[in-house]
């Protein structure tokens, strides 16, 4: 029983509208998903993927209305990495970032930079075995795209989190203190490095949780494996789009697993994902309440039919 890399990663936002305009304008990614934060349905929560909206390219953003930025610090996930296929495409979007007056900078091969709220990205040449996860843009060609997460970088210590990772997890170490993810489908990694700061704390430009991907048959397996291994889980909860069981790791990293169903296109039309506020049933005779006091957001796809491709 193994992970199949990084399901999605969850972050922080205070402004809905910038948020959306870079992450499918900029970046590329597509608005699969529009719905609310379960436990507080007063706050969006938007989802970033590929084309289809599959496990492995989802990023996903709460938005808490004018939240000020926060601060990664220990226990925190500090930046996201995502895969591209060629050097070229590193250089395509050194020019595309500061195109749009984005400071970005070349720590060795990888190309790193931050989004308008301070979140940071780091974009590396794939070299994994797995399927590219793609989303169309008519100024990105798919050669350029965005491909999925290759990891998280994260404030922590790798001799606390070593147990947690490699005899529960099933994790292996591919580098010092980066420790590699892998199914039969996908992998993904997490590397832990020294704070940068004495103390970190939660707001807009930071990540909320990293989540993990299974499949739905071996979802509750993991449930009582962590159990097994005394890690104290809350049980598993249904999030509508995927199941999800949440715990943190040693270095105090807020962990998830989610499984693979029935993903976001439920109910719908896979053709039009993000076009609408998805509620699950039991919030559903609230719908008007709640789109009351959400900002709109426009479909970031108008006028695209016909576009020329880059």
């Amino acid at each position: 029983m193994k992970l199949e890399g990084i399901h999605h990663v969850t972050c922080i936002t205070g402004d809905i509208l910038k948020n959306v305009d870079f992450y499918t304008r900029i970046l590329g990614l597509r608005l699969v998903a529009k719905s609310v934060n379960q436990d507080d349905p007063s706050v969006y929560h938007v989802f970033y993927s590929d084309e289809q909206g599959a496990p492995g390219a989802d990023l996903t953003f709460f938005e808490y209305k004018h939240a000020a930025r926060g601060r990664p610090g220990p226990g925190m996930v500090h930046r996201v990495m995502w895969r591209v296929g060629s050097t070229d495409a590193l250089a395509f979007w050194a020019r595309r970032l500061a195109g749009e007056g984005i400071r970005a900078q070349q720590e060795g091969e990888p190309l790193v930079f931050a989004d308008p709220e301070g979140l940071e990205h780091e974009l590396v040449v794939d070299q994994s075995p797995d399927e590219p996860r793609k989303a169309d843009h008519p100024e990105i060609p798919r050669e350029l795209a965005l491909r999925g997460f290759e990891g998280v970088r994260a404030y922590g210590s790798p001799g606390r989190s070593r147990r947690l990772l490699e005899d529960v997890l099933g994790a292996t170490e591919s580098a010092p203190g980066t420790w590699e993810l892998r199914g039969r489908r996908r992998g993904g990694t997490i590397a832990f490095e020294p704070a940068a700061t004495e103390r970190g704390f939660p707001g807009a430009g930071t990540v909320h949780h990293v989540a993990w991907g299974t499949t739905v048959a071996e979802h509750a397996a993991w449930l009582e494996r962590l159990r097994d291994h005394e890690v104290s889980s809350t049980p598993i909860i249904d999030r509508y789009f995927f199941h999800s069981i949440y715990f943190r790791e040693p270095s105090g990293v807020l962990f998830e697993i989610a499984d693979d169903a029935p993903g976001f296109a439920r109910g719908g039309d896979p053709e039009h994902l993000g076009a609408t506020l998805s509620l699950p049933p039991w919030l559903e005779d609230r719908r008007a309440e709640i789109e009351a006091r959400l900002t709109p957001i426009p479909d970031p796809r108008a006028g695209w039919k016909g576009a020329p491709r880059a």
